[in-house]
């Protein structure tokens, strides 16, 4: 069952950023996410600082795996000795969860359950979520301790060390792959339905250095939710042969709902019938019900498109769409190729002459149904397209967020 409603969320770790690390760059991405979904976030960790003023942050020492007295303790507990300084330390951090945690609705606690790094703060977690009143607890699983070869000598049966392969009473149990799930499943003899997969994810708009114009533009239009997005970067003018682009988006649509069209381009500004071309366009579009699919960038900015505006989209796009039936060059061919993307144009002369039998030709004049889909059955046979469309579409922070992220903080019960 899921609730919708704004909540007051802790994240948990040994650190945070800016110290570098992978866990600390998902806990980054995490808050940000969580917060920008409405979520008041505060990271608790053991070393850090602040890195947005939306998100707050509550340094704790004792969290820290580097921490003189956690240190001091994990020297004994790596050679199997669970002494009085481990209770004591693990009663001290224990009064700080209970003093600290209860007023939020739910806690993350990423890799605290599953490294021996802190065991003294695994154990204090897991007396305090046992306590009446404490939030909902998710335990966040990066990597795990008892499968990793590296950590054998330092894990001991009996307590601290078995906490970190028990399947504890009433939480959410999270791994990033398949892989570690099957792991887990089997350390800890649950069925593995009852473990879920939240893989981590890249930030599409940092990876790619998009600029804030392209930014706004990609959201405005949800280029990123296209699957695929072509781009065809020419003004419109009725030699680019525009109409057959359209015709083709809307036969492919068939088997690709998601996929879009992007023309860059202003009318051409010498020939004034590019105006009623451009109405004409805009017709047809809406004949063949390609609103929301089908975007003109003159329709939306009447700004001349920096260069850089153009890389990105170039950077954004799957596939270069240039069906011309004249041209005296090309750069968008060239343009593609120092982009990586495919090149589905024309059969006119100059491109056999710019990319010989490294572009996809189609007669200008034929068929569109016939045309997508032969885009199609290339596009589905290159390995290199077929993944960067699945990493781009299933593995961007922002799909992650939306597709697994929210359902699971908005659910009510445990799965």
């Amino acid at each position: 069952m899921l609730w919708r409603r704004k909540m007051k969320i802790a994240l948990l770790h040994f650190t945070a950023p800016p110290v570098v690390g992978g866990v600390e760059s998902v806990l980054l991405h995490h808050a940000r996410l969580m917060t920008e979904s409405g979520h008041e976030v505060t990271i608790f960790a053991g070393r850090g600082q602040s890195f947005d003023p939306a998100i707050q942050m509550q340094m704790q020492p004792l969290f820290n795996s580097r921490n003189p007295e956690v240190l001091a303790v994990k020297k004994e507990l790596d050679r199997g000795i669970c002494s009085s300084a481990f209770t004591t330390l693990r009663d001290r951090i224990q009064k700080i969860l209970d003093r600290e945690l209860p007023a939020f609705d739910l806690v993350i606690a990423h890799n605290v359950a599953s490294l021996n790094q802190n065991l003294p703060l695994t154990a204090a977690l897991y007396s305090a979520h046992t306590a009446p009143g404490f939030p909902r607890l998710i335990l966040w699983h990066h990597d795990l301790a008892w499968t990793t070869p590296r950590y054998k000598n330092e894990l001991h049966d009996g307590y601290p060390w078995q906490l970190l392969r028990q399947n504890w009473p009433g939480v959410t149990q999270v791994v990033v792959s398949e892989t570690r799930r099957k792991e887990l499943s089997q350390l800890m003899n649950v069925p593995i339905q009852q473990i879920q997969v939240v893989p981590n994810g890249v930030e599409l708009n940092t990876f790619l250095k998009l600029s804030s114009h392209t930014i706004e533009l990609a959201e405005k239009l949800k280029l990123l939710d296209a699957d695929p997005l072509f781009l065809l970067p020419v003004r419109i003018t009725p030699r680019k042969n525009i109409e057959l682009a359209l015709r083709i988006l809307k036969a492919f649509r068939r088997s690709n709902p998601d996929a879009m069209l992007l023309v860059t381009g202003p009318e051409g500004p010498h020939n004034p019938a590019n105006g009623l071309y451009r109405q004409e366009l805009i017709q047809l579009r809406n004949e063949l019900q390609l609103q929301g699919y089908a975007h003109f960038l003159a329709e939306t900015t009447s700004e001349f498109l920096p260069d850089e505006v153009i890389a990105d989209l170039y950077r954004l796009a799957d596939v270069l769409l240039f069906p011309s039936r004249e041209e005296g060059f090309g750069i968008p061919v060239i343009e593609a190729g120092f982009s990586g993307i495919p090149v589905f144009c024309a059969d006119i002369p100059v491109f056999h002459e710019l990319g010989g039998a490294d572009l996809s030709y189609f007669n200008p004049d034929g068929d569109p149904e016939r045309i997508a889909g032969e885009i199609g059955k290339r596009l589905n046979s290159e390995m290199t397209f077929r993944w960067a469309r699945r990493a781009r579409h299933g593995f961007t922070w922002r799909s992650i967020n939306r597709k697994y992220i929210e359902p699971l903080i908005n659910r009510r019960e445990q799965i």
